[in-house]
């Protein structure tokens, strides 16, 4: 399909409008960033894209749709220029965008952020004209784009750790005139050749913040990134470096999610009725329940990072109405069970999964619920610490 004629006037009419828009939500504060936002073609960086539709199917998995400008062009562009997370792969298959298929189900490996988020990360890092800045996950490019839009291509380093991701934004970001460093790369080590950076932003989520980011980040400078975990709690950070390498910083609040970089992603562990078979006969009523870390509200999003800082090596699922943790680094496992008199725990193995998160929400509830601003992060040689005034240091895993 040949592209309508005024493809671009009808791009940067939307463009126009969704500044406006997150201008008056209070966004884009800062002119330059607005001016970004107006001038990158986001049309340009996502070709396809993923959509949920409304169903699930016989096996209850998400139905995605794909969207292209040829499949339809008024969808493909006003979504293009919506503030809307677009995905653009999924377990790690690149999709072919000449003739897209419809998927049930899968992970999400790839995706444009929202632009609200974009701008937000990048605003929240404090960027200012002459900074260096790293970003991790290169994505469509989109983000990166804007970077270079606000600070200049010579000042933006980008990596990617997917070689066709990274192709495919390489050559949209050179299309529209972007020339960033580029590089496939892991995340989790940064990116030596370019450092040291005034600031580094991750577009992907750490299980605890990398030694190498450190090391790569010039003393007073900031780290920006989302720790996350296999409990799938997630927390912004904004990390200070010092001059010994240390780092520290305040939890950022609201509930943001990114996906996992590769190398943290959660590993199988097989049956859940594997582990609970192992697992003693004697149960014990629950001083807490499990809803108090999954239910659909911002407090529980919280609760579910803390309990994960508790327990960083549990996953958790639930078959049926039973929820069931494991570890697959210890060995050891719980499953909880809804009867009349409440939740009642079986827990078996070296550590006691639930009990540890119960004492983590006792003493949330004791210190009055704090909220994810009043928690600060200490990086330093040997450990990673989440810690409160009212509540006991929480260790991160170690990267």
């Amino acid at each position: 399909m040949t592209m309508p004629a005024d493809l671009e006037s009808d791009a940067a009419r939307l463009r126009e409008t969704m500044a406006k828009d997150l201008a008056e939500d209070g966004i884009l504060a800062d002119s330059a960033w607005r001016a970004a936002v107006e001038t990158v073609p986001r049309h340009q960086f996502v070709p396809g894209f993923y959509l949920p539709t409304d169903e699930r199917d016989a096996h209850g998995l998400t139905v995605w749709e794909p969207v292209t400008a040829e499949l339809d062009y008024g969808r493909w562009l006003a979504a293009t220029y919506s503030d809307t997370t677009l995905i653009t792969q999924f377990d790690g298959d690149e999709p072919d965008w000449e003739q897209p298929a419809v998927r049930h189900g899968g992970a999400p490996t790839s995706s444009s952020t929202l632009p609200s988020l974009v701008v937000r990360m990048w605003a929240d890092a404090g960027i200012q004209e002459g900074h260096t800045v790293l970003e991790i996950g290169t994505g469509t490019g989109y983000s990166t784009a804007l970077a270079c839009e606000r600070l200049g291509s010579a000042h933006v380093t980008s990596i990617e750790v997917d070689p066709h991701r990274l192709e495919t934004a390489a050559g949209a970001l050179y299309g529209g005139g972007y020339t960033p460093t580029l590089a496939v790369a892991d995340g989790l080590y940064g990116y030596w050749p370019e450092a040291s950076f005034d600031r580094i932003v991750a577009a992907c989520s750490f299980r605890a913040v990398p030694p190498a980011l450190l090391a790569q980040t010039r003393p007073g400078g900031k780290i920006l990134l989302t720790l996350s975990g296999w409990l799938y709690g997630y927390a912004r950070v904004l990390l200070t470096v010092s001059e010994d390498r240390t780092a520290e910083g305040q939890l950022l609040p609201g509930t943001v999610s990114f996906m996992s970089a590769r190398s943290h992603a959660a590993p199988a562990f097989g049956n859940p009725a594997h582990w609970a078979a192992g697992l003693p006969d004697r149960a014990r009523t629950t001083r807490q329940t499990p809803e108090r870390i999954t239910a659909a509200t911002d407090e529980a999003f919280h609760l579910r990072f803390l309990a994960q800082s508790a327990v960083p090596d549990a996953q958790m699922t639930t078959v049926g109405e039973v929820v069931h943790l494991v570890d697959v680094v210890t060995g050891s496992a719980a499953t909880l069970t809804p009867g009349e008199d409440g939740w009642a725990v079986r827990e078996g193995g070296p550590v006691k999964l639930w009990e540890r998160i119960e004492r983590v929400l006792d003493a949330y509830d004791a210190a009055g619920a704090p909220g994810p601003e009043t928690f600060t992060l200490h990086v330093y040689d040997g450990g990673q610490h989440l810690r409160h005034p009212q509540m006991t240091g929480l260790p991160l895993p170690r990267p």
